[in-house]
């Protein structure tokens, strides 16, 4: 599909006045970074990510089809909406907020023909490394393709997820990965069958029953909001001595891991899962300005995990996002071992002693009204 897919041409506002919609959207983990994007939200390189289950956002889009005199004050003023997050009004999130309707109005453009209000809430603590923008404009992006479909029924559920994923991509690079699971695919790649810089897709091959509901303890060694957001590292990869050769380097990952995702092999897997996470904050490091989102604790962890599976020969290994919490995948069938070390020797390096158990999801799903 191309972008001129996703224009809507037409559509009937007759029979559509107010109404309220509401979606779960999980948050996702990439197995392989991207790094570095172009305008509008375009991937340097590709990416392969696990849909997590437990991390979420909960969002409600409340509408109103406004009267002719507000549509037409709401049409020089742009858009008609407030915020709220966790519970209290946000208007520091009304920035973000517009510039993802400017974007999207192009291909949704009854937007301001329409009141709105958003409640939004996550079930883990906002930017603190784990993909909170990515699982809350996803879930955004998904009420407003349930708006468009009451004015176009006939709508397929491809379609649907795909510009759903499209919209999403808009407002955060990877929302996109966050409309569907388990493993979602965004960026061109010429191995990945059906692969786009558009949206996301669903990993086209055989999952080796190794990598089913693979399980991701989420260790919060900060709670805190990042010092540096991922917009401004993205920024920062653009007169990057080393950008080239890391975006091939990714994109020879994907080449490798989409082989060790239908072949099971774990020892494979560990590898380029841990060697991406610290080539992401390799780039950061050495960026110009630098900076340094890993705290003394992530590195404790870490240290900890590799002497645990040198001891074991455990399958556990370790990823970061741009954060310092440390996402600790391992297969299910080691669920109990894993579970026991994370107790007893990683809890202590988190803050307050606050984890989150995760695995594998499914992706994102409607939530009826009450």
């Amino acid at each position: 599909m191309k972008e001129s897919d996703f224009i809507l041409k037409e559509f009937n506002l007759k029979n559509t006045t107010l109404g309220s919609v509401t979606w779960k959207t999980p948050s996702n983990i990439a197995l392989v970074k991207y790094w570095g994007k172009q305008e509008p939200q375009i991937p340097e390189n590709a990416s392969v990510s696990f849909t997590l289950d437990a991390c979420y956002t909960l969002t409600t889009l409340e509408y109103k089809k406004l009267d002719n005199e507000r549509s037409a004050t709401s049409f020089e003023n742009k858009f008609s909406f407030e915020i709220y997050f966790q519970g209290e009004k946000k208007d520091d999130f009304k920035p973000k907020i517009f510039t993802f309707f400017k974007r999207i109005e192009k291909y949704v453009p009854f937007l301001k023909d329409f009141d709105f209000i958003i409640k939004s809430q996550n079930s883990f603590p906002h930017s603190s490394g784990i993909a909170s923008s990515a699982s809350g404009m996803g879930a955004l992006a998904l009420c407003i393709m349930s708006l468009e479909k009451e004015l176009n029924p006939s709508m397929t559920d491809e379609y649907f997820n795909r510009k759903a994923s499209f919209l999403g991509r808009l407002g955060s690079g990877s929302a996109c990965r966050s409309i569907e699971g388990p493993l979602i695919v965004w960026g061109n790649h010429p191995e990945i069958e059906g692969s786009s810089d558009l949206f996301g897709v669903k990993f086209p091959y055989n999952i080796h029953d190794n990598f089913k509901n693979y399980q991701d303890t989420i260790l919060l060694v900060d709670e805190g909001e990042k010092q540096v957001s991922s917009t401004v590292g993205h920024q920062l990869m653009y007169n990057h001595p080393f950008a080239k050769q890391r975006f091939k380097q990714a994109n020879d990952n994907i080449s490798t891991i989409s082989k060790i995702l239908q072949s099971g092999d774990l020892t494979a897997f560990i590898t380029i899962v841990e060697s991406e996470a610290l080539t992401l904050h390799a780039m950061m490091m050495t960026s110009n300005p630098y900076f340094i989102l890993m705290k003394p604790n992530t590195l404790k962890i870490i240290n900890e995990i590799w002497n645990f599976r040198a001891q074991t020969n455990s399958n556990i290994c370790f990823t970061l996002d741009a954060g310092a919490n440390v996402h600790v995948l391992f297969p299910e069938s080691e669920k109990e071992i894993v579970n026991n070390f994370i107790k007893s020797k990683l809890i202590h390096f988190c803050q307050e002693n606050h984890y989150i158990c995760d695995s594998i999801g499914e992706g994102a799903k409607r939530v009826p009204n009450k």
